[in-house]
């Protein structure tokens, strides 16, 4: 029986491609993950639907909420100001959000010098863009992605905070938000039946009473 020596060849240099390959594979386990979801995170998203939610921004410095009017911004606000609702649209894979008042519809930003601003919407928003925080005491902190280490911030009189001069473990940048009075999702009626000892349903419980004010 007489052996093909060129077969028995690329047969050999066939299988030393496969182990490539399957070396190759195995190698994927040491790529870094982390720096591609942050990547996806930071990219915006101009496929998906936009989120817009309507929320008051409660300053925890000032106790008061974040105001857009116009061109300036103020933590002036009372609960149920109109200048105090905001839309917070959000448009990316990740935390980034842009914050408009619903009165005014002018964009709360941040210029070069870190001074918080008001502007119309214009061809570039890069400056009114803040990257979303939730804080281990439960409140939001809202840093410029355009600005890193930058924040939203007011003093104890409802001023504007210039970024530089702001941390993220400062009171001045924690803020919790509010839905608008008459805006506040009501809970949920859930309806269950149930069957007793006898075979008879009863009707569960669909939600608190209604009570006369």
């Amino acid at each position: 029986m007489q052996c093909n020596l060129p077969s028995v060849f690329a047969i050999c240099v066939q299988i030393l491609l496969l182990l490539c390959g399957l070396l190759q594979v195995l190698a994927v386990d040491n790529v870094d993950f982390g720096a591609h979801v942050e990547n996806q995170t930071g990219a915006r998203d101009s496929l998906s639907r936009k989120h817009h939610r309507v929320y008051q921004l409660y300053s925890r410095t000032s106790g008061k909420h974040v105001q857009v009017l116009g061109r300036k911004i103020l933590a002036r606000g009372e609960d149920g100001d109109k200048f105090a609702q905001v839309v917070v649209e959000a448009d990316t894979f990740g935390s980034q959000v842009r914050i408009r008042g619903k009165e005014t519809n002018f964009y709360l930003c941040m210029n070069r010098k870190g001074k918080l601003v008001g502007r119309k919407a214009s061809g570039r928003m890069d400056e009114c863009v803040f990257v979303e925080m939730v804080l281990e005491n439960n409140y939001t902190a809202w840093m410029s992605a355009h600005y890193s280490g930058w924040y939203m911030g007011f003093t104890k009189k409802g001023r504007p905070r210039r970024g530089p001069q702001t941390r993220a473990n400062q009171r001045d940048v924690h803020f919790m938000k509010r839905f608008p009075p008459g805006e506040q999702p009501g809970p949920q009626n859930c309806g269950f039946t149930t069957i007793g000892k006898r075979g008879r349903r009863t009707r569960g419980n669909r939600g608190p009473p209604h009570t006369q004010p």
